[in-house]
């Protein structure tokens, strides 16, 4: 009896092992052979079940764009045992998002960031429908009302005021300092500007509350960045052990979430519908005056807000970060920037002003360079057709995630030979003007879903960047290595920590 029992045991763990080994099996046959013919090419080295994961490694970006040159601007990868469309090089990235604009501005439906913008409550991964349409310009009309332009009421004096509080903080030092990181300084900075239009209102650098929700936002992209796994296998959210990325992401938007209730209470006991005085003023009126549609709903304003927090806190701050690097990186840039600053503004010790971008070409010049030769976004978020669509003679069904290399057209060297060389004078016309429009330079995207607050972006990075070198000469410490310029990829391209020497200028 005892040994029957046993060989049953032993019997049914044995069935259960096959059945869940053919079931497996199953099911990669079933997903292979629905998969549409007349996909891209794809790359060899698909292993089965995990795709390409294995060969895309810790740089994607580069690995998605060597393989350009074996099978073309548009190609097909497995991400785990699902297609994953990718786009090279200016030209294919602009005919799908520009001139084919109505196939491919939809999203794909990743857990990960689903979870991040509460299953498409925010705007910029919500779906492409007319609720998405009607947030957007809700959003791009606020935000233009607060002064998201160019012109007399517009963020200038917001950011120029910032701009002063950031080299104030940073000359508290000393000039016999010691080297060290200010990362902190730049996200804190980059918060404010955000803060200044949502909330109405700025914080200081030391508020160790503000300090602490602006180390919340970077360490969920960070963890968003780090998933990768989980976004490719969701299920994998069931499992302890395995699913921390989830539980640390969702202890993140309830930390965030708190806080920014706490401000729409604040905001709606002293709302004053005549006079709104920030971004969620203007939401909470917008409540209370539409008619009930999908766009401003008391359930996404939070979301929202957020996404205002996620596009323009860490991004900002990470360009900046890199642009220092490039300057320790490159005196001699340094030193022309620095030049040109002295000759149009002076010895004096007030921050820049927009008007005065006409006159320092270098300077902005240096930017777009910064911008292109570490292109902090280099995958953009995926977009997805909403329908099965036909695109350069291949078919994409609906729903497939369709991934823009920005990487592959920033650093393509038909249009910027020595593509890893830092040069200024790329952006530059002979008669020493910034060129106004350049190909194959997608900082922000393009298309339908070019970033929101790309305005603002090209506002801060330009007023924020030529005030720290107006003030401060930047340097590694006697002897230091030079840092490496890989950056590590998570959502964003983040350079490494370093330590820099400040003096004052």
């Amino acid at each position: 009896m005892y040994f029957r029992t046993m060989f049953a045991a032993l019997l049914s763990e044995v069935s259960i092992r096959t059945i869940a080994v053919m079931l497996v099996v199953f099911l990669t046959l079933l997903v292979f052979f629905k998969r549409r013919k007349n996909l891209p090419p794809s790359p060899s080295g698909s292993w089965p079940v995990v795709g390409h994961l294995l060969s895309l490694g810790r740089a994607p970006h580069l690995k998605l764009t060597e393989w350009r040159k074996q099978y073309g601007d548009v190609y097909n990868v497995r991400m785990g045992m699902e297609d994953v469309v990718v786009l090279n090089g200016y030209r294919a990235i602009k005919e799908a998002l520009v001139d084919y604009k109505d196939a491919f501005s939809s999203r794909p439906n990743i857990y990960m960031t689903n979870l991040l913008t509460g299953f498409g409550k925010d705007i910029g991964l919500a779906k492409f429908n007319q609720a998405y349409k009607e947030k957007r310009k809700f959003a791009y009309s606020a935000l233009r009302n607060l002064g998201m332009r160019m012109g007399p009421g517009s963020m200038e004096e917001n950011i120029r005021e910032e701009a002063r509080q950031l080299c104030m903080k940073l000359s508290e030092q000393g000039p016999d300092a010691q080297a060290r990181d200010i990362a902190d300084n730049l996200t804190v900075s980059s918060a404010n500007i955000v803060c200044s239009m949502v909330f109405g209102k700025r914080y200081d650098y030391d508020d160790v509350k503000f300090v602490e929700l602006t180390k919340i936002v970077n360490k969920m992209i960070a963890q968003l960045g780090s998933s990768q796994l989980m976004t490719v296998f969701p299920f994998l959210r069931f499992i302890p052990g395995v699913n921390s990325p989830k539980r640390i992401l969702v202890e993140g938007i309830n930390e965030v979430h708190v806080f920014l209730r706490q401000e729409i209470t604040k905001h709606r006991e002293t709302l004053d519908n005549e006079n709104p005085r920030d971004f969620i003023d203007l939401l909470l009126i917008e409540l209370q005056t539409q008619d009930k549609t999908d766009c401003v709903t008391e359930e996404n304003i939070v979301w929202i807000i957020q996404d205002m927090f996620f596009a323009g806190i860490e991004t900002t701050a990470t360009t900046l970060r890199w642009g220092l690097l490039y300057m320790v990186l490159c005196p001699q840039e340094q030193q022309k920037v620095q030049a040109e600053l002295d000759s149009v503004l002076g010895t004096g010790h007030d921050v820049p002003t927009l008007a005065h971008r006409s006159q320092l070409p270098y300077t902005k010049a240096t930017v777009m360079e910064i911008q292109r030769i570490r292109a902090i976004v280099p995958l953009s978020s995926p977009h997805a057709p909403n329908e099965d669509t036909t695109f350069r003679g291949y078919d994409i069904p609906a729903g497939t995630q369709v991934l823009p290399n920005l990487w592959s057209a920033n650093m393509d060297p038909e249009f910027w030979p020595d593509p890893e060389k830092f040069d200024p004078g790329r952006f530059l016309e002979s008669d020493g003007k910034v060129v106004t429009r350049p190909e194959s330079f997608m900082p922000f995207s393009t298309g339908r879903r070019v970033c929101l607050g790309e305005q603002l972006a090209k506002m801060e990075l330009f007023l924020l960047f030529s005030s720290l070198l107006k003030h401060f000469t930047f340097k590694l410490p006697e002897g230091a290595a030079a840092p490496s310029t890989d950056g590590c990829m998570g959502i964003t391209l983040v350079p490494p920590t370093i330590n820099m020497c400040m003096s004052q200028r």
